[in-house]
């Protein structure tokens, strides 16, 4: 399989740079398989997804939240750097892509958002370790100092309303990067309908990471090398999804 066989041209006009007032009115495109393979296609709005799950089918949401992962600072030698948070090791310790002129060296000190001093502990291929000299926990420097991790294809610098609007309604457990996007255009009314009409839902943690930003650079896809992100399912998901297919449902 090639990269060269997925490309198609997408007008810039086409990439939206804000986000809709209203989440649930969003375009939704729904594809309708047949026994022949042959598939035919409707454009809808995200608010219709009310009428095509049944009360017995399950829904698995994402509950990561995005944490405001971008900051911008300097080397001690003053050359500007840009570091995004990859994972968070500890309350003072973290993986990071750095963005510089030159790589830091380890043992190196650099500041950041002129408030937050990290040191270069090791690196580990692309990403460095770097351990937070603060006393305050990192993802309370973050929550203060850091900006939120727009997709490069928004073009434009992040605002205080990104905070608000590039996260899901049921955002709870922090640890992302980027957002898991499908997530974005459920509101807390469409999932109230949702729960009257007795779909069943639940919930697992999958922190997307900051190589969801990467390109893929290879030509033969098998030769592609996939980042990875922490996860976690639980029994009681397990069993739900098990219970949902015993009773036929999706």
């Amino acid at each position: 399989m090639k990269l060269s066989d997925f490309s198609y041209h997408l007008p810039s006009q086409l990439i939206a740079q804000q986000a809709l007032p209203d989440r649930a009115a969003s375009r939704l495109l729904v594809v309708h398989n047949t026994a022949n393979d042959s598939a035919s296609c409707d454009d809808k709005l995200f608010s219709d997804l009310i009428e095509l799950i049944q009360p017995d089918d399950l829904l698995v949401f994402n509950n990561t939240r995005v944490i405001p992962a971008r900051l911008y600072g300097k080397k001690s030698t003053g050359g500007k750097i840009e570091v995004l948070v990859e994972r968070l090791l500890s309350e003072h310790l973290l993986l990071a892509h750095i963005k510089s002129s030159k790589s830091p060296k380890e043992g190196a000190i650099l500041t950041l958002e002129d408030k937050i001093n990290v040191e270069v502990v090791a690196r580990q291929g692309a990403l460095f370790e770097l351990k937070v000299l603060n006393k305050s926990p990192l993802l309370e420097l973050l929550e203060q100092y850091g900006h939120i991790p727009l997709p490069p294809y928004i073009e434009r610098a992040d605002t205080v309303d990104d905070r608000e609007r590039y996260q899901t309604v049921f955002a709870t457990k922090s640890g992302a990067v980027a957002a898991p996007t499908a997530g974005l255009h459920f509101t807390t009314e469409l999932l109230a309908q949702l729960a009257q009409k007795g779909v069943q839902t639940a919930q697992v943690t999958l922190h997307v990471g900051a190589g969801t930003f990467q390109p893929v650079r290879v030509e033969n896809l098998e030769e592609h090398t996939m980042h990875s992100e922490w996860v976690e399912v639980d029994a009681t998901v397990c069993k739900a999804v098990a219970d949902c297919k015993k009773r036929g449902g999706k």
